[in-house]
């Protein structure tokens, strides 16, 4: 079994960790019936639909 002959040290292990802790920008697609651009598989928040259909009333504010 192999075993480490030195103890890795904790900038080391934090950059390898930090490499997949990257944030992400959310993937904005356009609204069906507004054109407002919201994330993926939501109801619009502007005109209340969703895949084509009224789902939500809308707040006006």
């Amino acid at each position: 079994m192999a075993v480490p002959r030195a103890k890795t040290s904790k900038a080391r292990t934090r950059r390898r960790r930090g490499i997949n802790m990257k944030l992400v920008a959310p993937q904005l697609v356009e609204c069906g019936n507004c054109g407002n651009l919201i994330m993926q598989h939501r109801v619009c928040p502007k005109c209340g639909f969703y895949r084509g259909r009224q789902v939500i009333t809308p707040e006006s504010n």
